[in-house]
């Protein structure tokens, strides 16, 4: 069989044709597969199985450019072969016990008897080549013409379906083998978790897959692994919100683990009560809630899946619960069993040792006890962030560590709790005090170097922490490390533990070398092992070991952000104590240096570098008075220069500034309330207001041109010319020769900060720096860190403020909806200031958000959340304090004018248009304004009306009667206003007519469909009573209205209220019973209020005049009773509440007759109320409803109401009838 395969696999073949050669491959294919399936292949060497697996990817890879029946055939037979041999890995015999046996049973050098067959060993071999095809590559070439190294997505996919298809088969015997096991554990995950976070949505999902299926089989053996996988994929993809696709397919892969019926118990257990690890189940279930939560608009297919995954978790949860209760007797549980209570840690036992699970119930006590430690640390930590001591003296407070303090306590704190400031833990290792040196060698004993090279410890050592920048500090930490290393080493290499510690002092040097921009001659491979001649006990250390740690530390420089901050103090000291103009540029040209290094990650540093220069610019000095402050920025270089370097910062590197943008906006503060800021400096300052609302981006009115607003390396020495340039022209000698005063001295300094730019090409920045920038405009224009001597100091530097807000948010309206709901955040969270001042803040707030209102709705997105989120501010804003819309009323009316005007077709949400209208109406109350937003809304139901919907048209008909309703409003104006409202009855009647079209196509469509018209019939159903709310709301406003004071207001009030429910008798279609439910909700009310009101006015003294008004509007109502009811009369005779409401007329009829006025004589509606009566019951009896019957007593009712309120009636309408 050996020879066989030896034979087929060595075989050369002649070049032919590629037809004759693809079958002759596809048979070398179908003989290969045919040993594998042959009862003796058991006999195969572990080579020629090797061989057979290399032959048949070799066939698959040569198939790429040939025919696609190949290729298909090539990969199935690969896939078969791992199927036949992985399939026999749990029958191997497992050689060796534990894992140092199984290593060194499993080594290349084990002795195997060859007449037992392939094994162990080449399924290893195997599975080392399935996990290297990951890690193909294949050369491109971008945009540039420059070729780039990419992952063959092709190959991965087709290597992810071999590995998943291997542990399945195999199962849980792999973990019978070490070696293979630290194969998944080591080389698989690897790659797993590199290509996890940076793949395609396909190639996530089959790694997801992967893993799962490792999780069913091995998850005892790969804890850390998948906390790992959890980490650096799932969670951090779900994150991002950069690729929908992407995230649904990662949220997917959580959501597949949820579905396990043990992985709820085993995640919480294994990673949430454990200290020293991520909680993996808390953070899977608050990703599921981020991503459910609903937002105003439809559900996403994201939300609709987090929901899904939500839901399965908290049935798996409530499952176990359910299991736990079945497995023991329940009786006797809920008689005896007390149930848990919080746990209270009354003794020091340590957080970082695990318990054997020997007796259960001990155990969960045990897992609770580390789960209360796991918070109580969480506290601990951010006390030792703001105060070291506080947050030591928590950790005795709670029994965290013991009393004296057990020094592998602190290690264990210092080395697993997330969250801790590394700087604070570099001081604290470094101290010289014998508590903090026995806390740093047990720190150093958390680490496990063995196996590692010196780089790679080195590394990890260094990234659970900050080296401290004094140098006796770092000696003492790198020679506990030393120490360690040396002990934990595998091989001879090093003879003492000084030669570790003379070699980590070289590569730190070597990395500085290497990795630093100042250093431009760097140092050579030859060089660093010159360097290091002899150090190992007189004798030198392995060339070859000395040259792969140059090469690690030139390519991968360590994680070392500990020179920026001594450099910077040092520098900084140095430009403090110096006055030569020369130091000045160098110290300034080194910092800019450091800022070039920062950016890449280090947005501390940065920031502390901001910190240092605002410092030295004077102008946030608390303890100098303005003309003091004034006085030393004319007068001195070092302000301005400082000033000038703080600005560069912020156009350069903008993108990697965090916190420093509130120093930053405190220095802008303060230059322009000591009037050193001229108004030309800032170009969106005097950028016109129809400019900003389109947009208009910014002339460039800086002395520097503007295009490396986003910092180039190779631009560093123009950057630093800027500098040289502002050092040779500025000594107040020549700036006087040139006849320059102080203020245009101060002006040039100005105009070379390019300050607008830094606003209006925001555009550029990252998100988290937008988020940071805006976060401090906004708290500064809440007053927060600010004095002000004035109120107009405060109001002009509010409203810069907000000049900066908007002109940023303008420049990033494209990804308005990423940044804007912090935005928003911030605005609810500065009501809550202590010394917060509304009125300045509102006031020129709102104006600003209503520019930006105005610019999305130009821009016409296709999304509504912009829109929602602009007005869900614009509302809170205002609510903040209802009384400052009485202080910018005028500058809301024209706003809101605007968009009624011109983008009524653009807003799309409801929260747009109740904000639109109800602030329209609140302006409308005002004298000044009154006119123009009466005549906006007189446009927008007449010339806008088309765009009026469902959802806005209440908010409409609301602020109709709020104008209606003033009393000093124009009479011409609101008669307009409400023949518009009866207008508007047509647009109800269309959406009815929308709505029943819908109705009846989903009827007709049920048959088909059941289950989806159903739901769609009911959607329909829906809109048609909406329609009919709408008519009602419409109805009411009218009825409020016939109570106005103004007679032609209420006369034309009942007229319209009569058009309308003439206008939608047919076409609204409302039923019997719906039609009574609105005459008796409206007009009944009408004429009760009415009626009520002129007995009012009878009483009265000298109201005759007032009281004859109110008599003719009801006589007008009584008229319209009477239409409507004969309109209405063959709609409602058979309603089963008819005869009730037929006595409802009649009452209201009666009422009429016999209203006693007083001293101001007859009643003249008695002269109305016959004839109405007449008419009605005429036509009754014409149409038979008014009719002797022996079931009905509704003739016999009417005959005597008549008797009672027109008796002269009687002989008329019933002539032949006695009492």
């Amino acid at each position: 069989m050996n020879s066989i395969v030896s034979g087929i696999t060595s075989c050369r073949l002649e070049k032919t044709d590629l037809v004759s050669e693809d079958a002759v491959m596809m048979r070398i294919l179908q003989v290969l597969i045919g040993i594998m399936k042959h009862p003796a292949s058991e006999l195969l060497e572990d080579q020629a199985v090797c061989t057979i697996v290399n032959t048949c990817f070799q066939v698959v890879q040569q198939s790429a450019g040939r025919g696609d029946l190949l290729q298909r055939n090539g990969r199935y037979t690969m896939h078969e072969l791992i199927q036949i041999i992985f399939s026999r890995l749990p029958d191997f015999e497992v050689r060796g016990g534990g894992d140092d046996g199984g290593e060194d049973s499993e080594s290349d050098t084990d002795e195997i008897d060859m007449s037992s067959g392939y094994g162990i060993r080449c399924c290893i071999d195997i599975f080392h080549f399935l996990c290297s095809l990951l890690n193909v590559v294949e050369v491109v070439e971008n945009s540039e013409g420059t070729s780039v190294h990419t992952a063959d997505e092709d190959v991965q996919i087709f290597a992810l379906v071999l590995i998943n298809s291997a542990i399945e088969l195999s199962g849980d015997a792999i973990g019978q083998h070490p070696k293979l096991l630290r194969m998944v554990q080591d080389d698989l995950f690897h790659h797993l978790i590199h290509y996890g976070a940076s793949s395609s949505p396909l190639v996530l999902s089959m790694i997801s897959s992967c893993i799962l299926n490792i999780y069913h089989f091995l998850r005892k053996f790969v804890r850390l692994q998948l906390e790992a996988f959890f980490s650096f994929v799932l969670l951090k993809v779900t994150a991002f919100t950069g690729f929908l696709q992407l995230q649904e397919v990662a949220l997917e892969g959580l959501i597949n683990f949820c579905r396990q019926p043990a992985f709820i118990v085993e995640a919480y257990v294994n990673y949430d009560c454990d200290p020293m690890c991520r909680s993996i189940f808390e953070e899977t279930g608050k990703v599921l809630c981020r991503h459910t939560f609903p937002s105003s608009g439809p559900l996403t297919s994201l939300q609709i899946q987090a929901f899904e995954g939500l839901v399965i978790l908290i049935h798996n949860i409530a499952d176990n619960m359910d299991r736990d209760e079945e497995d023991g007797d329940v009786q006797e549980e809920e008689e005896n069993a007390v149930k848990p209570s919080p746990v209270e840690i009354h003794e020091y036992i340590p957080f970082w040792i695990e318990k054997p699970k020997d007796d259960f119930e001990t155990w969960v006590d045990h897992i609770r006890m580390r789960k209360a430690q796991k918070r109580k640390l969480a506290i601990a930590a951010n006390h030792f962030n703001r105060d070291e001591k506080k947050g030591l003296e928590y950790l005795k407070y709670n029994h965290l560590v013991s009393d004296p303090p057990d020094p592998m306590a602190l290690a264990s704190f210092f080395r697993f709790t997330p969250g801790l400031d590394k700087t604070m833990i570099g001081d604290y290792l470094g101290d010289p005090d014998e508590l903090h040196l026995s806390v740093l060698k047990s720190f150093t004993h958390t680490f496990e170097f063995t196996g590692m090279n010196l780089d790679t410890a080195l590394r990890t050592f260094l990234e659970s922490f900050r080296l401290p920048g004094e140098s006796q500090k770092i000696e003492r930490m790198i020679e506990a490390f030393s120490e360690r290393f040396y002990e934990q080493q595998s091989s001879e290499i090093f003879a003492s533990k000084d030669t570790v510690h003379i070699l980590c002092y070289s590569l730190i040097m070597l990395n500085t070398d290497q990795h630093n921009p100042q250093v431009k001659k760097k140092m050579t491979e030859d060089e660093f092992i010159r360097n290091n001649r002899a150090i190992n006990a007189g004798k030198d250390l392995p060339r070859e070991y000395l040259s792969e740690l140059f090469q690690s530390i030139s390519s991968n420089a360590f994680a070392l952000s500990t020179h920026s901050g001594p450099s910077i103090a040092a520098v900084s000291a140095f430009f403090e104590h110096s006055d030569d103009d020369e130091v000045l540029h160098e110290c300034v040209d080194a910092l800019i240096s450091i800022a070039r290094v920062a950016q890449y990650g280090l947005e501390d540093i940065l920031d502390e570098l901001i910190a240092s220069f605002c410092k030295f610019t004077t102008l946030l000095n608390p303890y100098t008075t303005p003309e003091e402050t004034l006085f030393a920025f004319s007068h001195d270089m070092k302000p301005r220069m400082a000033t000038l370097a703080v600005f560069t910062l912020a156009n350069n590197f903008g993108d990697s500034i965090r916190g420093g943008w509130r120093n930053i906006v405190d220095c802008l503060l303060k230059l322009r309330k000591l009037q050193l800021l001229p108004q030309s400096a800032i170009e969106f300052e005097t950028t016109d207001e129809e400019n900003l609302n389109n947009g208009g981006s910014e002339p460039d009115l800086n002395v520097v041109s503007t295009q490396d607003a986003k910092f180039n390396r190779k631009q560093g020495s123009s950057l630093m010319g800027r500098f040289s340039h502002f050092l040779a022209l500025d000594s107040v000698e020549e700036s006087v020769a040139l006849g320059m005063s102080e203020f245009e001295q101060n002006l040039k300094v100005i105009k070379q900060c390019r300050i607008g730019q830094i606003f209006s090409k925001s555009s550029v920045l990252p998100d988290v720096a937008v988020l940071n920038l805006g976060r401090s405009l906004i708290y500064a224009a809440a007053g927060k860190g600010q004095k002000f001597s004035t109120a107009i100091e405060e109001e002009e530097t509010v409203k810069f403020c907000w000049d900066l807000i908007i002109a940023v948010a303008l420049s990033n309206i494209h990804r308005f909806s990423m940044f804007w709901p912090s935005y928003h955040e911030y605005l609810l969270n500065v009501a809550n200031f202590p010394l917060f001042s509304p009125v300045p803040f509102v006031e020129k707030g709102i104006p600003g958000l209503f520019k930006v209102c105005i610019k999305i709705l130009a821009s016409q997105p296709q999304d509504y959340l912009p829109e929602e989120l602009i007005f869900r501010s614009i509302t809170i804003m205002w609510k903040i304090d209802k009384e400052i819309i009485d202080t910018c009323y005028d500058q809301i009316t024209e706003f809101v004018s605007k968009i009624i005007t011109e983008y009524s077709a653009n807003l799309q949400t409801q929260l747009g248009w109740k904000s639109v209208l109800q602030l329209l109406s609140l302006c409308g109350r005002h004298p000044e304004t009154k006119d123009q937003a009466v005549d906006a809304l007189i446009g927008l139901m007449s010339i806008n009306a088309a765009h009026l919907t469902q959802s806005s048209y209440a908010y409409c008909i609301d602020c109709a009667f709020s104008f209606v309703a003033l009393r000093n409003s124009s009479v011409e104006k609101n008669l307009k206003i409400l023949d518009l409202m009866t207008d508007s009855v047509t647009m109800l009647v269309k959406w009815y007519k929308t709505a029943s079209t819908e109705t009846v196509t989903n009827s007709y469509s049920m048959a088909s469909n059941a289950s989806s018209s159903s739901s769609a019939d009911e959607n329909a159903l829906r809109g048609v009573n909406f329609v009919h709310h709408l008519f009602l709301k419409l109805s009411e406003a009218f009825r409020k209205t016939t109570l106005a004071r103004r007679e032609e207001i209420r006369n034309r009030a009942v007229t319209s209220l009569e058009k309308s429910f003439i206008m939608g008798h047919e076409d609204l279609g409302f039923t019997p019973s719906g039609c009574i439910y609105c005459i008796d909700h409206v007009i009944f009310p009408t004429i009760d209020d009415l009626h009520e009101k002129l007995l009012d006015y009878s009483r009265r003294e000298n109201a005759e005049r007032e009281m004859r008004s109110m008599e003719g509007t009801l006589k007008i109502a009584m008229k319209m009773l009477q239409s409507v009811f004969l309109r209405y009369l063959k709609q409602i005779v058979g309603s089963a509440e008819f005869r009730t409401f037929w006595l409802g007329v009649l009452r209201r009829m009666d009422t009429c007759m016999k209203a006693d006025l007083g001293e101001y004589g007859d009643n003249k509606l008695q002269e109305v109320v016959p004839e109405l009566l007449t008419t009605m019951i005429c036509t009754m009896k014409e149409q038979e409803i008014l009719v002797q019957k022996e079931d009905d007593d509704l003739w016999e009712i009417t005959y005597i109401q008549i008797q009672w309120i027109a008796p002269a009636l009687k002989d008329e309408l019933f002539p032949d009838e006695e009492i």
